[in-house]
């Protein structure tokens, strides 16, 4: 019926006209709509399983909101800088400068901004590990793992230092989380290398506050408990 009226229009002569007027019945016809859904299936028959689980991953991932787990990642981390700020202000002025320190230790105002900066960067860089693994699936349950657990070490070791003043455990404490830092790096690799780059200030750090961690314990004799 399409067809036959668009025969009797006027310019129907009009050899645009009459090859829009092909496209728009092939488009119509079962039988070739059918060809185009067999044609579709079979490619997506023969497509890898790790691409269609790639492309449902990034569908599923796109459809959300991804400032908020960004922003929540990153801010994750000063959660315990916050807390080891509180705990640290005071015993900074006080206990804290009755100790014999190394002539080598950075200036007290260069460690705020130093772990601002720190917490920031593993803060990201563990999103981006969460993001290219679709999210807390059963592959990120090792890399952001360790990240948990280098995170639940870092925020304790500011309560056993300056909270409770024990230099002999805050030093096995932080030889351990250098050590989970390290595996983290490792296990983010694979993954992402910009995320695994982004602890590697993280990760000198560390080596400088283990190096300057043990000097005190070993000028600061703690004394015996009876």
């Amino acid at each position: 019926m399409i067809l036959q009226h668009m025969q009797s229009l006027p310019g129907w002569r009009n050899r645009s006209l009459r090859r829009q007027t092909r496209i728009f019945t092939a488009g119509c016809l079962p039988g070739r709509t059918g060809r185009v859904n067999r044609n579709s299936t079979s490619s997506s028959r023969h497509q890898p399983p790790s691409t269609t689980l790639a492309s449902a991953t990034a569908v599923g991932l796109g459809g959300q909101n991804m400032w908020l787990p960004m922003l929540g990642m990153t801010a994750l981390p000063h959660l315990g800088g916050l807390y080891g700020g509180y705990v640290t202000r005071k015993e900074v002025k006080t206990w804290y400068t009755t100790l014999q320190k190394p002539s080598w230790r950075p200036p007290n105002a260069a460690f705020p901004i130093a772990w601002t900066c720190l917490y920031t960067g593993m803060g990201y860089g563990s999103y981006l590990v969460w993001k290219e693994l679709g999210g807390f699936t059963e592959d990120a349950l090792v890399p952001l793992g360790l990240y948990g657990l280098q995170l639940a070490l870092n925020w304790a070791w500011t309560p056993i230092f300056f909270g409770a003043h024990k230099l002999k455990l805050a030093l096995i404490e932080i030889v351990f989380l250098t050590g989970t830092v390290g595996a983290t790096m490792l296990s983010w690799y694979p993954i992402s290398r910009t995320a695994t780059l982004l602890l590697a200030p993280y990760l000198s750090w560390l080596c400088l506050a283990t190096s300057l961690n043990y000097c005190i314990w070993r000028d600061n004799p703690e004394e015996k408990e009876e």
